[in-house]
């Protein structure tokens, strides 16, 4: 037996006989049973490939390599060593809660994945030796005759070679709304996106309509959808802009720490204070710069978003992609579904008699959709028709009683028309709907209100080219009336000297709410732009009605155009083309890349399979959950319960509070922790006693750093969050005066720790460091209700914005006076009762804290 054939490269571009010589088979009798066995060790089983799994102990040692882990981990070890087991194990189960998101995370693109595999159907219907049969899906080979049906799944890629009025929905794969006629002849040479293959049938599409016979011509992961899943393989998980900042600042505050921590061991041992005493201060030191409580803090604030965007109908998949959202620049939307109703409406009616009562008759008769629980089933574009004939006032039942089809010509895609013959008295009346090319040559009439008159095609073509370059699908309406049997008649015999009753415009039409959505985006300085399967008039038409692009200034680049650029050539073009036409999945991850490559943070929104590699490669993947399929939703971050563009919008919203509120943390966090650092630092150098035991700096580092953080996951966002720009995606947490704000503001904080102690000393107060433990606390207080806004001042905010910081600031308060006046704590933190006078010096010292802060903001207000 000789090797076995090849794959043919482009089978649509050779006839149907070509191909099956190619693969070496008669599409009369099929395959034999060695031809078979061959070909299944030749090109394997018929299903997708599946990756070697991971190891689960990969998968929990993969968190662990991250830097501000390794810095926690080290912190959880000085913790021990010091006695405080409280740190050690908050911090451990920090860790720990942080790998567990990493694994879940894992497992679901491992599901994606799973999910493309069972597209297949189970069984075929092949020709082999002469005779149909049923087989698994998994055996198919190249070459099988495989025999198609309405509602079967094609279960592998085949060249079409015999048709009968087929039509399949391809939406999945190629993103159009209206299912495909399928035919049997060959492409001329040159590129053809997947939705213009009219002689293929691709694994993992519906056949809505007809019959045909197809050559396996792909299978297993050479097919379009084993393509996707190679795509969506390949397509590795981006680290959030988060993420990036954390590790970034985790490894410089480190660093820092670490240096300061040496320094404050060596001042105070050449001071002559104890080494034990420095090294336990150094270490306790160590462990209260480090904010600990910012992993724990972030998680909060990701899982309590996320809860809030459920309520708006978004379900986060990957906790981290809530905050993304914040820093997305542009939207890569699919069309079908997401910017529009993935459902056919009727747009335009021009009926040439006037009302146009008989042309919607027309397209309710010549009409094979049917009424089921209050909804029409059926062709898209038929159920559309349905749909306006009873907006109009026809009773659709009545009708088709009064007007009973007595024979029929049915669609067929080389006729590109349909007809009904109708019993109408002694003699009938025939409905024709069909593309105005095809049937404007069979019409010599034009209805009018006199009856009809004489035709002008010309007209009416310019009409019909009129509401095309506007999106619409058109259709043409005809009818004909006689008295003599014609059932024997062919179709071609029969459709001529017909009257013209109208055109009908049909279009999938934009969402309602998509439009104010997206001028949101352009207010808050994100683009949009539209990545599309369908027709470039098609997406330019919904395009320019939802404000994407401007009809005349912007062009459609297509599949094709795409196909001819290098790379360099693309990232000169991504930046200024707002709408992709005619897109096939892999050209989708390509400007997702090129968009990056610029510097965008890109959110890709889409519900088919077609979607599923660019969702997966973009930064963040926006599934729709009610239409959108199980292979997109797997693949995305966030899914869309409402299927609704604008609730993008709305998470936006809540990714930049997010953010903001977690850089509210860490200047809250570093600038308490710097002013910790100051006190032990200058009170040497001032020749003052240090300061702090490290009993005392472990507990402001637990009650501070702990619900008062926490708590600010409540802050509401900033007023005109939504009208700035997104952030730049390598701006630094301490952009915009962040470090500044935590040095100055540190060094007052220790300042006035360092004041307090040299009045109380020159005084001869033994309570000196009670009071410079409990002016740092209140101090703190003071800072994180200063800081609540960037600008905006904290006597116009008012406390009950934010309830929980509010009682959290004054539940850590009480803890704090408990320490002081509770006599049995007294022992423990080394304190004593401070009296009214000394009390109300450290409240005014947190008040000159919060004045400043607020003088701060009023001058950015400027």
């Amino acid at each position: 037996m000789g090797a076995e054939p090849a794959l043919p490269p482009d089978p649509h571009l050779s006839p149907a006989s070509a191909v099956a010589d190619q693969l070496g088979v008669d599409p009369r009798h099929g395959l034999t049973d060695p031809q078979v066995e061959a070909r299944r060790l030749a090109h394997g089983p018929n299903r997708l490939a599946e990756a070697a799994a991971r190891s689960w102990l990969s998968r929990l040692t993969d968190p662990f390599r991250d830097f501000m882990i390794v810095v926690l981990l080290a912190a959880a070890v000085l913790s021990g060593l010091i006695g405080d087991l409280v740190d050690t194990i908050a911090i451990l189960v920090i860790v720990l809660l942080n790998a567990g998101i990493s694994i879940v995370q894992e497992w679901r693109a491992d599901r994606a994945m799973q999910s493309l595999r069972q597209l297949a159907t189970p069984q075929a219907t092949v020709r082999r030796a002469g005779r149909d049969c049923t087989v698994e899906t998994e055996h198919l080979v190249p070459g099988d005759v495989v025999l198609l049906q309405a509602g079967n799944l094609v279960p592998a890629d085949l060249r079409l070679h015999d048709v009968a009025q087929l039509r399949v929905d391809e939406s999945a794969l190629t993103g159009e709304s209206v299912a495909s006629d399928k035919d049997i002849d060959h492409l001329p040479q040159g590129e053809h996106p997947l939705g213009d293959r009219h002689n293929m049938a691709f694994r993992g599409t519906l056949v809505t309509h007809g019959r045909a016979a197809g050559l396996v011509v792909a299978t297993g992961t050479s097919t379009q959808i084993g393509q996707v899943a190679l795509l969506l393989a390949q397509a590795l998980d981006r680290s959030t802009p988060l993420q990036r900042r954390l590790a970034a600042f985790g490894k410089r505050l480190s660093l820092v720490v670490l240096a300061i921590c040496v320094l404050v061991f060596g001042i105070g041992v050449l001071r002559g204070e104890p080494v034990l005493l420095m090294a336990l201060t150094a270490i306790s030191l160590a462990v209260a710069a480090i904010p600990e409580a910012l992993p724990a803090v972030v998680t909060v604030l990701l899982a309590l978003g996320a809860r809030r965007l459920v309520r708006v109908n978004a379900l986060v998949r990957r906790l981290p992609a809530v905050e993304t959202l914040g820093s997305v620049s542009t939207i890569c939307s699919d069309k079908t579904g997401t910017l529009t109703l993935n459902k056919m409406h009727v747009r335009h009616v021009d009926a040439l008699d006037d009302p146009p009562d008989e042309l919607l008759r027309a397209c309710a008769l010549c009409n094979d959709a049917s009424a089921q629980e209050g909804e029409w089933i059926g062709d898209p574009t038929e159920t559309a028709l349905m749909e306006r004939a009873l907006a109009h006032g026809i009773d659709i039942p009545a009708l088709q009683a009064q007007w009973p089809r007595c024979h029929e010509w049915p669609f067929d895609a080389e006729r590109k028309r349909m007809t009904t013959l109708h019993r109408r008295g002694a003699g009938w009346r025939a409905y024709i709907k069909g593309a105005p090319e095809s049937l404007l040559a069979r019409c010599d009439w034009r209805a009018a209100e006199a009856g009809r008159l004489p035709l002008d095609r010309d007209d009416i073509l310019r009409r019909a080219e009129a509401m095309a370059s506007q999106g619409m699908r058109v259709l043409a309406i005809a009818c004909h009336d006689g008295d003599q049997p014609v059932a024997q008649q062919s179709a071609d015999d029969f459709e001529r000297g017909l009257t013209l009753l109208g055109l009908v415009g049909l279009i999938d039409p934009p969402r309602p709410e998509a439009q104010a959505a997206i001028a949101q985006c352009h207010q808050a300085g994100v683009r949009v732009v539209m990545i599309t399967g369908d027709h470039p008039a098609t997406a330019l038409a919904i395009g320019t009605e939802l404000g994407i692009a401007t009809a005349g200034a912007h062009r459609v680049l297509t599949g094709a155009d795409l196909a001819a650029m290098n790379d360099a050539q693309l990232g000169l073009e991504v930046t200024r083309v707002p709408i992709y036409a005619r897109m096939d999945p892999a050209q989708k991850i390509r400007i997702v890349r090129a968009l990056q490559a610029h510097g965008q943070f890109v959110a890709m929104t889409g519900d088919g399979v077609n979607d599923a590699p660019a969702l997966k490669a973009a930064d963040i993947g926006v599934a729709m959950g009610l239409g959108g399929t199980d292979v997109a939703r797997e693949a995305a971050s966030l899914v869309l319960l409402d299927d609704n563009f604008a609730t993008i919008v709305g998470a936006v919203r809540e990714g930049r509070r997010i953010f903001d509120n977690i850089r509210k943390f860490i200047r809250y966090a570093l600038t308490g922790n710097s002013g910790e650092i100051w006190v032990l630092l200058l009170a040497p150098l001032l020749a003052l006693p240090t300061p702090l035991l490290p009993i005392h700096i472990l507990w402001v580092n637990l009650v501070t750093d702990g619900l008062p953080g926490l708590a600010l996951a409540a802050e509401p966002a900033e007023r005109g969050v939504m009208q700035r720009p997104p952030r730049p995606p390598d701006e630094s947490v301490f952009a915009h005066g962040l470090w500044q704000h935590t040095l100055w503001v540190g060094l007052l904080i220790g300042g006035l720790c360092l004041a307090v102690q040299a009045w109380a000393l020159a005084d001869g107060n033994a309570h000196w460091q009670t009071m410079v433990f409990t002016t740092l606390t209140v101090t703190q207080m003071a800072h994180i209700l200063a800081i609540r806004s960037e600008t905006e001042s904290l006597f116009s905010q008012g406390l009950s914005s934010n309830r929980p910081l509010t009682a959290a600031v004054a539940m850590t308060l009480a803890l704090q006076m408990a320490t002081i006046y509770v006599p049995w704590l007294q022992p423990l933190f080394r304190t004593q009762a401070l009296s009214a006078l000394e009390l109300a010096l450290c409240l005014g010292c947190g008040a000159v804290v919060l004045a400043a802060v607020e003088c701060e903001k009023a001058w950015r207000r400027r």
